[in-house]
């Protein structure tokens, strides 16, 4: 029974410092399984502006988006959509005590919920059960100097990485600190 335990335990760790991206079948899967891990190291809206003034670039799945949209916030509240160099105008403001983001464009309001937020990545999920109406669940933005040129599996690597760099750094630890155990065990016998 013991050894089970141990065997379980261990196979658990062992998924879970797992530091290659698992095969997934769509972005929204990537995203599902990536987000999971890396939610740690998110920053909340509330905590960080690092999202007013960047231009973030638009990541999609499909293979005929082949447009460069930007979007870009700025500290007044307007939004702006570049499409290819045009330009839509709306408004953006955030719903602290829910870290919850409104998007005021082309005469309709969305309500989208932080999914993760670091310098090069800004992702939202759309409120409400999108897969059920066919719809896309993350609306995904990544600093434009970081992700230009890549495709959306590429930028799912990046993404990761932010995982695997974490967990190499947490193996160290953990490493350390049985290293210190030993020794200290050691030293009293």
């Amino acid at each position: 029974m013991l050894h089970t335990m141990r065997v379980n335990l261990f196979d658990r760790v062992n998924r879970e410092l797992e530091l290659n991206l698992p095969e997934c079948n769509s972005m929204e899967e990537y995203l599902d399984v990536i987000l999971d891990k890396i939610r740690p190291w998110s920053e909340d809206l509330y905590e960080s502006d690092n999202y007013i003034g960047t231009r973030w670039l638009e990541v999609r799945e499909a293979d005929t988006f082949h447009e460069s949209v930007l979007h870009i916030f700025n500290d007044t509240g307007e939004y702006m959509i570049v499409v290819d160099g045009n330009i839509q105008k709306g408004g953006w403001r955030f719903l602290t005590e829910n870290n919850s983001f409104i998007l005021d464009y082309m005469g309709r309001s969305e309500l989208y919920d932080l999914a993760f937020l670091s310098p090069d990545f800004f992702i939202l999920r759309k409120h409400g059960d999108q897969a059920r109406k066919g719809q896309q669940k993350y609306f995904l933005l990544a600093r434009e100097g970081y992700v230009r040129g890549l495709t959306w599996r590429e930028v799912m690597e990046l993404l990761f990485s932010i995982y695997r760099g974490s967990a190499s750094y947490m193996v160290l630890v953990v490493a350390a600190i049985i290293f210190s155990v030993v020794i200290i065990v050691w030293s009293l016998l």
